[in-house]
């Protein structure tokens, strides 16, 4: 009877893993189409936070593939600190996003600077839009398969998804207020707080690469429990 039990719950996390990494594989996907369809209206409308909302999802991108790698790795070993490869995508990650709220924020202020205003965000309303929906699910399900598996690497995935589906709300109000009131200060904006939530993404990254640790970042000051993320917390 109880070589019966382990191995349908053998069964079970096997069927799982293999969600979580569908799931992995799914967010790259969606980020790659959603980086080029971004960038390329954000160019073209002259809307920087639609701009910087694409470049952002490419640098998940980099982020999704070390994330998959671990999934991949976890679901064949166990091992839940991250090995040589997911470090460097870490780093990688990591100082990516360093660089992109750097230089998202100087042409920000430059474009406060010269008044500069988008000639629409529609764009940006529907990509914004579509991203809410598409990353509360995934955000959904990571959690939920995370903690059915007790498993640090995907909670971490499904962190990530939940500061992209913060980016893609700052998104939308950046762009639904602009479309409201025409004042091109409102993208500027925007922009400057989808730079901050860049920087915070890329000092997480940088701290899990320098602890070898997915669990959290503060040390001793907080638990597994209080590191969970919540689908509460967006």
């Amino acid at each position: 009877m109880m070589e019966i039990i382990k191995f349908e719950t053998s069964q079970e996390n096997r069927k799982l893993y293999a969600l979580a990494s569908a799931l992995a594989i799914i967010t790259i996907a969606y980020n790659i189409v959603e980086g080029v369809i971004s960038v390329f209206f954000g160019l073209q409308d002259g809307s920087l936070a639609l701009f910087g909302f694409g470049v952002d999802s490419f640098v998940e991108v980099v982020s999704g593939i070390g994330i998959w790698h671990m999934v991949w790795r976890v679901r064949s070993n166990g091992k839940e600190n991250p090995d040589h490869f997911e470090q460097t995508a870490l780093k990688i990650t990591g100082t990516e996003f360093y660089v992109l709220a750097i230089g998202l924020s100087i042409i920000a202020a430059a474009d406060l600077y010269q008044e500069h205003a988008p000639d629409t965000t529609f764009w940006g309303i529907v990509v914004s839009i579509i991203s809410i929906v598409t990353m509360w699910l995934l955000f959904h399900y990571k959690i939920k398969v995370g903690k059915q598996l007790n498993s640090w690497a995907i909670l971490s995935d499904a962190a990530c998804t939940r500061a992209c589906l913060q980016l893609s709300i700052v998104l939308l109000i950046a762009s639904v207020g602009y479309e409201i009131t025409h004042i091109g200060g409102i993208d500027s904006v925007g922009t400057f707080v989808i730079a901050g939530l860049c920087y915070r993404e890329g000092k997480e990254a940088l701290e899990k690469a320098k602890v070898k640790s997915l669990a959290c970042t503060c040390g001793d000051k907080c638990n597994k429990q209080e590191a969970i993320p919540s689908e509460d917390a967006k």
